[in-house]
Protein backbone atom coordinates (compact mmCIF):
# COMPACT_ATOMS: atom_id res chain seq x y z
CA UNK A 1 0.00 0.00 0.00
CA UNK A 2 3.22 2.12 -0.23
CA UNK A 3 5.15 4.12 2.50
CA UNK A 4 3.42 5.24 5.63
CA UNK A 5 3.26 9.01 3.93
CA UNK A 6 1.56 7.39 1.27
CA UNK A 7 -0.87 5.61 3.34
CA UNK A 8 -1.85 8.43 5.87
CA UNK A 9 -2.20 10.67 3.24
CA UNK A 10 -4.89 8.18 1.61
CA UNK A 11 -6.14 7.26 4.63
CA UNK A 12 -6.90 10.87 5.48
CA UNK A 13 -9.34 10.63 3.21
CA UNK A 14 -11.62 9.06 4.79
CA UNK A 15 -15.52 9.82 4.12
CA UNK A 16 -16.88 12.30 6.61
CA UNK A 17 -20.33 12.50 8.34
CA UNK A 18 -23.19 13.39 6.61
CA UNK A 19 -24.98 16.96 7.18
CA UNK A 20 -27.21 16.35 10.19
CA UNK A 21 -31.01 16.44 9.06
CA UNK A 22 -32.87 19.49 9.69
CA UNK A 23 -34.90 18.85 13.78
CA UNK A 24 -38.37 17.22 12.97
CA UNK A 25 -37.33 15.44 9.66
CA UNK A 26 -38.73 12.24 9.70
CA UNK A 27 -36.26 8.90 10.70
CA UNK A 28 -34.83 7.22 8.31
CA UNK A 29 -35.39 3.80 7.20
CA UNK A 30 -32.27 1.18 7.68
CA UNK A 31 -31.40 -1.71 4.81
CA UNK A 32 -29.19 -4.03 6.88
CA UNK A 33 -27.89 -6.71 4.83
CA UNK A 34 -26.20 -10.12 5.71
CA UNK A 35 -29.22 -10.53 7.92
CA UNK A 36 -28.54 -14.50 8.15
CA UNK A 37 -25.37 -13.83 10.01
CA UNK A 38 -24.28 -12.59 13.31
CA UNK A 39 -23.10 -9.00 12.53
CA UNK A 40 -26.86 -8.34 10.37
CA UNK A 41 -28.53 -9.50 13.24
CA UNK A 42 -26.73 -7.63 15.87
CA UNK A 43 -27.63 -4.56 14.15
CA UNK A 44 -31.44 -5.26 13.85
CA UNK A 45 -31.19 -6.13 17.31
CA UNK A 46 -29.14 -2.75 18.30
CA UNK A 47 -32.10 -1.00 16.41
CA UNK A 48 -35.01 -2.80 17.98
CA UNK A 49 -37.66 -0.34 20.31
CA UNK A 50 -35.68 2.55 18.47
CA UNK A 51 -38.23 5.08 15.81
CA UNK A 52 -36.13 3.35 12.99
CA UNK A 53 -38.15 0.92 10.24
CA UNK A 54 -35.22 -1.67 9.33
CA UNK A 55 -35.39 -3.60 6.29
CA UNK A 56 -33.43 -6.39 5.75
CA UNK A 57 -31.41 -8.39 2.32
CA UNK A 58 -29.78 -11.67 2.25
CA UNK A 59 -29.04 -14.08 -0.54
CA UNK A 60 -30.50 -17.25 1.52
CA UNK A 61 -34.77 -17.83 2.04
CA UNK A 62 -33.55 -19.07 5.15
CA UNK A 63 -31.94 -16.15 6.77
CA UNK A 64 -33.55 -15.56 10.19
CA UNK A 65 -33.42 -12.05 9.35
CA UNK A 66 -35.29 -11.88 7.20
CA UNK A 67 -38.40 -12.76 9.12
CA UNK A 68 -37.54 -10.24 11.86
CA UNK A 69 -37.74 -7.00 10.60
CA UNK A 70 -40.27 -4.73 8.98
CA UNK A 71 -39.49 -6.22 5.03
CA UNK A 72 -37.16 -8.96 3.99
CA UNK A 73 -35.40 -9.03 0.38
CA UNK A 74 -33.92 -12.07 -1.20
CA UNK A 75 -30.77 -10.72 -3.04
CA UNK A 76 -28.25 -12.34 -5.41
CA UNK A 77 -25.01 -13.42 -3.09
CA UNK A 78 -22.47 -10.17 -2.80
CA UNK A 79 -20.16 -11.02 -5.34
CA UNK A 80 -22.62 -10.84 -8.04
CA UNK A 81 -22.26 -8.07 -10.65
CA UNK A 82 -26.16 -7.30 -10.26
CA UNK A 83 -25.57 -6.75 -6.64
CA UNK A 84 -25.20 -3.11 -5.72
CA UNK A 85 -28.45 -2.56 -8.55
CA UNK A 86 -30.26 -4.95 -6.30
CA UNK A 87 -29.52 -3.09 -3.12
CA UNK A 88 -30.45 0.41 -5.23
CA UNK A 89 -33.15 -1.00 -6.42
CA UNK A 90 -34.97 -2.15 -2.37
CA UNK A 91 -33.76 1.44 -1.17
CA UNK A 92 -35.59 3.11 -3.94
CA UNK A 93 -39.02 0.97 -3.30
CA UNK A 94 -38.37 1.53 0.64
CA UNK A 95 -36.68 4.51 0.73
CA UNK A 96 -33.93 3.58 2.52
CA UNK A 97 -31.49 6.21 3.88
CA UNK A 98 -29.18 4.36 5.24
CA UNK A 99 -27.48 0.94 4.71
CA UNK A 100 -25.28 -1.24 7.25
CA UNK A 101 -23.15 -3.58 5.59
CA UNK A 102 -23.64 -7.44 7.20
CA UNK A 103 -21.02 -9.36 5.71
CA UNK A 104 -16.89 -8.81 5.63
CA UNK A 105 -16.74 -9.44 1.65
CA UNK A 106 -19.67 -6.83 1.21
CA UNK A 107 -17.20 -3.90 2.45
CA UNK A 108 -14.78 -3.88 -0.40
CA UNK A 109 -17.46 -3.41 -2.67
CA UNK A 110 -19.21 -0.89 -0.88
CA UNK A 111 -16.77 1.21 -0.19
CA UNK A 112 -16.11 1.15 -4.51
CA UNK A 113 -19.73 1.75 -4.91
CA UNK A 114 -20.34 4.26 -2.14
CA UNK A 115 -20.89 7.70 -4.35
CA UNK A 116 -24.00 5.60 -6.17
CA UNK A 117 -25.11 4.89 -2.90
CA UNK A 118 -25.01 8.91 -1.68
CA UNK A 119 -26.37 9.89 -5.36
CA UNK A 120 -29.23 7.57 -4.70
CA UNK A 121 -29.96 9.61 -0.69
CA UNK A 122 -28.91 6.96 0.80
CA UNK A 123 -25.71 6.69 3.30
CA UNK A 124 -23.57 3.96 3.16
CA UNK A 125 -22.21 3.37 6.72
CA UNK A 126 -18.75 2.21 5.00
CA UNK A 127 -15.20 3.93 5.71
CA UNK A 128 -13.36 4.79 3.16
CA UNK A 129 -11.36 2.09 0.46
CA UNK A 130 -8.19 2.99 1.36
CA UNK A 131 -9.26 1.97 5.08
CA UNK A 132 -11.02 -0.91 4.23
CA UNK A 133 -8.53 -2.28 2.18
CA UNK A 134 -5.84 -1.89 4.95
CA UNK A 135 -8.18 -3.45 7.04
CA UNK A 136 -8.73 -6.41 4.74
CA UNK A 137 -5.14 -7.20 4.32
CA UNK A 138 -3.60 -8.27 7.59
CA UNK A 139 -0.03 -7.73 6.63
CA UNK A 140 -0.89 -4.09 5.85
CA UNK A 141 -3.00 -3.90 8.96
CA UNK A 142 0.24 -4.85 11.00
CA UNK A 143 2.66 -3.19 8.96
CA UNK A 144 -0.11 0.19 9.89
CA UNK A 145 -0.02 -0.32 13.16
CA UNK A 146 4.12 -0.24 13.46
CA UNK A 147 4.30 2.60 11.21
CA UNK A 148 2.35 4.90 14.15
CA UNK A 149 4.67 2.85 16.79
CA UNK A 150 1.92 0.90 18.24
CA UNK A 151 2.38 -2.79 19.22
CA UNK A 152 1.36 -5.38 17.20
CA UNK A 153 1.53 -9.04 17.08
CA UNK A 154 5.20 -9.73 14.68
CA UNK A 155 3.52 -10.84 11.30
CA UNK A 156 5.68 -12.35 7.91
CA UNK A 157 4.42 -12.68 4.46
CA UNK A 158 4.44 -16.28 3.84
CA UNK A 159 4.38 -15.81 0.27
CA UNK A 160 7.63 -13.87 0.17
CA UNK A 161 9.66 -16.48 2.46
CA UNK A 162 9.88 -18.85 5.58
CA UNK A 163 11.10 -17.08 8.60
CA UNK A 164 14.17 -19.55 9.93
CA UNK A 165 14.11 -18.51 13.45
CA UNK A 166 9.92 -18.80 14.34
CA UNK A 167 9.06 -20.47 17.72
CA UNK A 168 5.99 -22.27 17.73
CA UNK A 169 2.65 -22.40 18.23
CA UNK A 170 2.23 -19.87 15.41
CA UNK A 171 -0.40 -18.56 14.09
CA UNK A 172 -1.49 -19.32 10.01
CA UNK A 173 -4.10 -17.23 8.48
CA UNK A 174 -5.16 -15.28 5.09
CA UNK A 175 -3.24 -12.66 4.18
CA UNK A 176 -6.74 -10.69 2.26
CA UNK A 177 -10.14 -12.36 2.13
CA UNK A 178 -10.51 -13.74 5.75
CA UNK A 179 -13.51 -13.87 7.69
CA UNK A 180 -14.40 -14.88 11.13
CA UNK A 181 -11.39 -17.04 11.83
CA UNK A 182 -12.05 -19.56 8.47
CA UNK A 183 -9.03 -20.67 7.21
CA UNK A 184 -7.12 -19.64 10.93
CA UNK A 185 -4.83 -22.34 12.27
CA UNK A 186 -2.89 -22.23 15.29
CA UNK A 187 -0.35 -24.44 14.80
CA UNK A 188 1.75 -26.68 17.63
CA UNK A 189 3.62 -28.64 16.19
CA UNK A 190 6.50 -28.86 12.99
CA UNK A 191 4.39 -31.90 11.25
CA UNK A 192 1.15 -29.67 11.90
CA UNK A 193 3.04 -26.81 10.05
CA UNK A 194 4.30 -28.53 7.27
CA UNK A 195 0.67 -30.29 7.02
CA UNK A 196 -0.31 -27.00 6.72
CA UNK A 197 1.81 -24.87 4.41
CA UNK A 198 1.50 -28.06 2.00
CA UNK A 199 -2.13 -27.41 1.09
CA UNK A 200 -2.98 -23.64 1.63
CA UNK A 201 -2.20 -20.68 -0.78
CA UNK A 202 1.19 -19.53 0.74
CA UNK A 203 0.54 -16.52 -1.85
CA UNK A 204 -2.50 -15.44 0.19
CA UNK A 205 -1.29 -16.27 3.91
CA UNK A 206 0.28 -14.62 6.84
CA UNK A 207 2.47 -16.32 9.76
CA UNK A 208 2.00 -14.89 13.13
CA UNK A 209 3.42 -14.88 16.46
CA UNK A 210 0.77 -16.78 18.57
CA UNK A 211 0.86 -15.28 22.45
CA UNK A 212 -1.06 -17.26 24.71
CA UNK A 213 -3.77 -15.78 27.47
CA UNK A 214 -7.03 -13.60 27.04
CA UNK A 215 -8.22 -11.76 23.90
CA UNK A 216 -10.07 -8.76 23.87
CA UNK A 217 -12.42 -7.32 21.20
CA UNK A 218 -13.10 -3.29 21.46
CA UNK A 219 -15.38 -1.30 19.59
CA UNK A 220 -14.88 2.02 18.48
CA UNK A 221 -17.31 4.73 17.28
CA UNK A 222 -15.64 7.49 14.91
CA UNK A 223 -16.30 10.52 13.10
CA UNK A 224 -14.21 13.11 11.55
CA UNK A 225 -10.86 11.65 12.25
CA UNK A 226 -11.91 11.51 16.23
CA UNK A 227 -12.73 8.22 17.91
CA UNK A 228 -15.65 9.28 20.00
CA UNK A 229 -15.42 6.28 22.33
CA UNK A 230 -14.37 2.69 23.39
CA UNK A 231 -15.72 -0.25 24.86
CA UNK A 232 -13.76 -2.98 25.76
CA UNK A 233 -14.63 -6.73 25.93
CA UNK A 234 -12.66 -9.85 27.01
CA UNK A 235 -14.03 -12.54 25.20
CA UNK A 236 -13.86 -16.18 24.87
CA UNK A 237 -14.29 -17.83 21.73
CA UNK A 238 -16.32 -20.93 20.36
CA UNK A 239 -16.15 -21.35 16.27
CA UNK A 240 -14.52 -18.23 15.21
CA UNK A 241 -17.35 -15.59 17.33
CA UNK A 242 -17.58 -14.55 20.91
CA UNK A 243 -19.16 -17.05 22.97
CA UNK A 244 -18.59 -15.37 26.39
CA UNK A 245 -18.29 -11.42 26.94
CA UNK A 246 -16.79 -9.41 30.21
CA UNK A 247 -16.51 -5.73 29.93
CA UNK A 248 -13.44 -4.26 31.32
CA UNK A 249 -12.19 -0.92 32.17
CA UNK A 250 -8.74 -1.47 30.94
CA UNK A 251 -7.03 2.38 30.07
CA UNK A 252 -4.02 0.81 28.25
CA UNK A 253 -6.17 -1.01 25.79
CA UNK A 254 -8.51 2.37 25.64
CA UNK A 255 -5.67 4.06 24.91
CA UNK A 256 -3.74 1.81 22.70
CA UNK A 257 -7.38 1.73 20.72
CA UNK A 258 -8.30 4.89 20.70
CA UNK A 259 -4.85 5.98 18.90
CA UNK A 260 -4.97 3.43 16.28
CA UNK A 261 -9.11 4.52 15.13
CA UNK A 262 -7.20 8.20 14.71
CA UNK A 263 -4.61 7.51 12.80
CA UNK A 264 -6.84 5.06 10.71
CA UNK A 265 -9.51 7.66 10.81
CA UNK A 266 -12.53 5.12 9.86
CA UNK A 267 -16.38 5.87 9.54
CA UNK A 268 -19.08 4.84 12.45
CA UNK A 269 -18.14 1.81 13.99
CA UNK A 270 -14.87 0.04 13.71
CA UNK A 271 -13.44 -2.98 15.74
CA UNK A 272 -9.81 -3.90 17.36
CA UNK A 273 -8.92 -7.22 18.20
CA UNK A 274 -6.12 -7.86 20.56
CA UNK A 275 -4.10 -10.02 22.74
CA UNK A 276 -1.71 -8.82 25.70
CA UNK A 277 2.16 -9.32 25.03
CA UNK A 278 3.85 -8.83 27.91
CA UNK A 279 1.36 -6.84 29.65
CA UNK A 280 1.34 -4.57 26.39
CA UNK A 281 -1.89 -4.41 23.74
CA UNK A 282 -1.10 -6.05 20.24
CA UNK A 283 -3.58 -5.45 17.81
CA UNK A 284 -3.62 -8.32 15.56
CA UNK A 285 -7.16 -7.54 13.23
CA UNK A 286 -9.28 -4.51 12.86
CA UNK A 287 -12.33 -5.06 11.20
CA UNK A 288 -14.41 -1.41 9.90
CA UNK A 289 -17.74 -2.44 10.56
CA UNK A 290 -20.10 -3.26 13.16
CA UNK A 291 -19.20 -6.30 15.10
CA UNK A 292 -20.75 -9.63 15.65
CA UNK A 293 -20.84 -8.14 19.50
CA UNK A 294 -22.66 -4.86 18.45
CA UNK A 295 -25.85 -6.17 20.45
CA UNK A 296 -23.27 -7.32 23.68
CA UNK A 297 -22.29 -4.12 23.40
CA UNK A 298 -25.72 -2.11 23.14
CA UNK A 299 -26.27 -4.33 26.12
CA UNK A 300 -23.89 -3.06 27.58
CA UNK A 301 -24.96 1.06 27.12
CA UNK A 302 -22.68 1.15 24.02
CA UNK A 303 -24.75 1.52 21.05
CA UNK A 304 -22.64 1.93 17.84
CA UNK A 305 -25.65 1.65 15.33
CA UNK A 306 -27.56 4.18 17.13
CA UNK A 307 -25.03 6.56 17.90
CA UNK A 308 -24.56 6.46 14.24
CA UNK A 309 -27.75 7.16 13.20
CA UNK A 310 -28.40 10.04 15.85
CA UNK A 311 -25.24 11.31 14.58
CA UNK A 312 -26.06 11.23 10.97
CA UNK A 313 -29.55 12.51 11.83
CA UNK A 314 -28.86 14.73 14.33
CA UNK A 315 -25.42 15.70 14.81
CA UNK A 316 -25.64 14.56 18.02
CA UNK A 317 -21.63 13.74 19.53
CA UNK A 318 -22.22 9.71 20.32
CA UNK A 319 -23.48 9.53 24.12
CA UNK A 320 -22.79 6.42 26.07
CA UNK A 321 -22.45 4.87 29.67
CA UNK A 322 -20.61 1.74 29.91
CA UNK A 323 -21.64 -0.59 32.42
CA UNK A 324 -19.44 -3.86 33.64
CA UNK A 325 -21.20 -6.65 32.78
CA UNK A 326 -20.54 -10.08 31.90
CA UNK A 327 -22.46 -11.78 28.49
CA UNK A 328 -23.21 -15.06 27.84
CA UNK A 329 -24.55 -16.07 24.75
CA UNK A 330 -27.22 -18.86 23.53
CA UNK A 331 -29.24 -19.81 20.43
CA UNK A 332 -32.67 -18.54 19.97
CA UNK A 333 -35.07 -19.66 17.94
CA UNK A 334 -37.22 -18.09 15.18
CA UNK A 335 -40.60 -20.14 13.99
CA UNK A 336 -41.64 -19.36 10.68
CA UNK A 337 -43.84 -21.34 8.69
CA UNK A 338 -42.79 -23.51 5.66
CA UNK A 339 -45.55 -22.00 3.66
CA UNK A 340 -43.96 -18.39 4.02
CA UNK A 341 -40.16 -19.70 3.40
CA UNK A 342 -41.34 -21.05 0.01
CA UNK A 343 -43.21 -17.63 -0.49
CA UNK A 344 -40.43 -15.86 0.69
CA UNK A 345 -38.11 -17.89 -2.01
CA UNK A 346 -40.76 -17.48 -4.84
CA UNK A 347 -41.81 -13.84 -4.23
CA UNK A 348 -38.15 -12.57 -3.34
CA UNK A 349 -39.57 -10.81 -0.43
CA UNK A 350 -41.77 -11.12 3.00
CA UNK A 351 -43.27 -9.38 5.22
CA UNK A 352 -42.66 -9.05 9.15
CA UNK A 353 -45.39 -10.96 11.30
CA UNK A 354 -44.30 -9.67 14.87
CA UNK A 355 -41.61 -11.86 15.16
CA UNK A 356 -38.15 -10.86 16.83
CA UNK A 357 -34.71 -12.09 16.94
Amino acid sequence: MGTSTERDSALSSSPKAAKPQPVGTRVGTVLVTGVGGIVGQGIIKCLANTPHRVVGADASESAAGLYAVSKGYLVPPAKDPAYVDRLLDICAAEEVRYLFPGLDMELPIFARAADRFRLAGVVPIISSIPVVDLADDKLETIRFLESHGLPALRTWDLGEWFPPDLHLPLVLKPRKGGSRAQGVYTIATEEELNYRVARIDRANYVIQEHVAGDEFTCGTINFDGRCHGVIVMRRTLRDGDTHKAFVVHEPEIEACVREAAERLKPFGPCNFQLRLRSGRPCIFDINPRCSGTSYCRALAGFNEPLMTLDRLERGEDPAFKIRPVSIFRYWQEIVVENDRVDATRTAGVTWNEGRRL
